[in-house]
């Protein structure tokens, strides 16, 4: 089966730092880009992230320009999204998304691509 599982979430003070992690499973993720988006209570998602092998990584959401990284890592099949200097606006869940075997090895140039896989997400909270 085609699934994708975060974990790496929790509470964290401001200033400080995570690492998420995305397992992905059922597919090669060397093969098909895997994004990154949060969405926080009351308001809309918002796209974070995207990797792949044959884009990189990118950041979609200017808020997260300099402290947030997408990254990849083949050989165990999961995608990464490093978070530093985090606020308390950056409280939310956090998803990753991908369209698993069938998808592209492209990151979408549309931040609101619809993906058809997404894991159950992983809760951050940053604590004033």
């Amino acid at each position: 089966q085609v699934q994708l599982v975060e974990s790496g979430g929790g509470l964290v003070q401001p200033g400080g730092s995570l690492t998420l992690s995305c397992k992905a499973s059922g597919f090669d993720a060397e093969y098909h880009s895997i994004s990154w988006f949060r969405q926080a209570p009351g308001k809309q998602r918002e796209a974070i992230s995207c990797a792949s092998s044959s884009s990189g990584s990118r950041i979609y959401a200017e808020s997260a320009q300099g402290r947030f990284t997408a990254s990849m890592n083949f050989d165990t099949n999961t995608a990464y999204l490093q978070l530093t200097g985090l606020e308390s606006e950056d409280t939310a869940v956090y998803f990753c998304a991908t369209d698993g075997p069938l998808g592209s090895n492209f990151c979408p140039t549309d931040s609101k691509y619809d993906y058809t896989i997404w894991g159950q997400g992983t809760r951050v909270t940053v604590s004033s």
